[in-house]
């Protein structure tokens, strides 16, 4: 045996034996802790480096006193020394808490994506991502909306898997209990659009009209559009985050598995939640409106009560109700599709639960933008 080579530094030593020619024996002793001065790794490359070729690592522990993370940095960068010149190591010397930790750092390998630097890349070639990702998105869509549409199908007949009671509780969720946020927009939006059109209606003496741009604004678009964006916002995220936390816990995997089609039990409910409460809250929002374009008619412009109500009546026809509720019913079908497929597409990640609430709001908002201003063309093209 050669004489030893010991390092040492502070109170954590590594001692450098040769038992014979090829293999290199790391003795360490004293305390391994953090807080201590403690050997460096490069002590280890320099003795690989030096004498007659290493074949073989071996460790002994038996004087080491005590240890934490700073022995686990040591040891995981001679690991990485002997891994980078092919020289096997034998860890059975090491204490079985730190065999067990050295194993898992070493059964996980490091990222690469990670590590190196953020390379951009060509014009060409993010715009080609992009366009599969999009290609992907719409056909999941379509497959959703395929989906969703058999699901209605077996409802007509009868057939569609799901609970009853969990209908009126999202019912409830989604109508009852949204009324107070929906009665305070659309009160705020009456008094804006009211005030707006007198600011202009003053300079004609035409004040009475008030009434008439108010009525015809929130019955015919605004109450349902505040309604659905409330909506998209309030319940559209929830269905996502409870779908979304679904898929993270595997239950709707355990629904698939049970035979139960996730589609039918969990969807479909919550769609016909929406579509059967997004009409009366529009009907209530444009009565909030009304009543908020009143307040500024009574209190600012000296109109009288009846006076307004009046005006109102003459102006709003039951056509453009049937138009806000037509509104109502389609923005619910575009929320309750919009939450449902993004909480579908969550991750298995606490994170992905966020981001797919965040998607789903804003796919919500922007479906219900593009419906409005479909319907609306199509009801100037047929002069309704």
């Amino acid at each position: 045996m050669s004489p030893s080579i010991q390092r040492q530094l502070g109170q954590g030593e590594v001692t450098f034996i040769r038992p014979n020619g090829d293999t290199l024996h790391l003795r360490l002793a004293g305390a391994w802790k953090l807080g201590n001065a403690l050997p460096s790794a490069s002590e280890v490359e320099k003795q690989i480096a030096s004498g007659p070729p290493v074949r073989r690592i071996t460790f002994d522990t038996q004087g080491l006193r005590e240890w934490d993370t700073g022995l686990l940095t040591f040891l995981v960068k001679v690991l990485d020394q002997c891994a980078q010149g092919n020289i096997p190591t034998d860890l059975e010397g090491l204490p079985p808490g730190v065999q067990r930790l050295l194993r898992l750092a070493r059964a996980v390998p490091e990222r690469k994506e990670a590590s190196r630097k953020a390379v951009r890349e060509p014009f060409l070639a993010r715009i080609g991502a992009s366009a599969l990702r999009w290609g992907q998105s719409a056909t999941e869509v379509v497959e959703f909306v395929g989906e969703m549409a058999l699901a209605i199908f077996r409802l007509f007949r009868g057939k569609a898997r799901f609970q009853r009671s969990d209908l009126f509780l999202i019912m409830q969720d989604c109508g009852a209990q949204a009324l107070p946020i929906v009665s305070l927009i659309s009160l705020l939006v009456g008094l804006i659009l009211a005030f707006i059109g007198a600011v202009q209606l003053q300079t004609f003496g035409a004040q009475i009209y008030v009434a008439d741009l108010v009525g015809i604004a929130m019955v015919r678009v605004m109450g349902a559009v505040m309604t659905g964006i409330i909506v998209a916002g309030r319940t559209g995220a929830a269905f996502a985050a409870e779908l979304g936390t679904m898929q993270v816990n595997e239950e709707i995997d355990a629904l698939k598995t049970l035979g139960i089609p996730a589609m039918e039990f969990l969807v479909l409910p919550r769609m016909l939640a929406l579509v059967l409460m997004m009409p009366l809250l529009c009907l209530y929002a444009d009565l909030m409106g009304v009543l908020g374009g009143m307040i500024v008619g009574v209190g600012m412009l000296d109109l009288s009560p009846v006076a307004y109500f009046h005006q109102t009546c003459q102006a709003v026809s039951l056509t453009f109700v049937w138009i806000g509720l037509f509104h109502g019913a389609v923005f619910g079908v575009l929320v309750a599709l919009s939450g449902c497929l993004r909480g579908i597409q969550c991750g298995r990640s606490a994170s992905a639960v966020g981001a797919a609430a965040t998607s789903a709001v804003v796919t919500g908002i922007i479906s219900i933008v593009v419906a409005t201003a479909i319907i609306t063309v199509i009801c100037n093209v047929i002069g309704i």
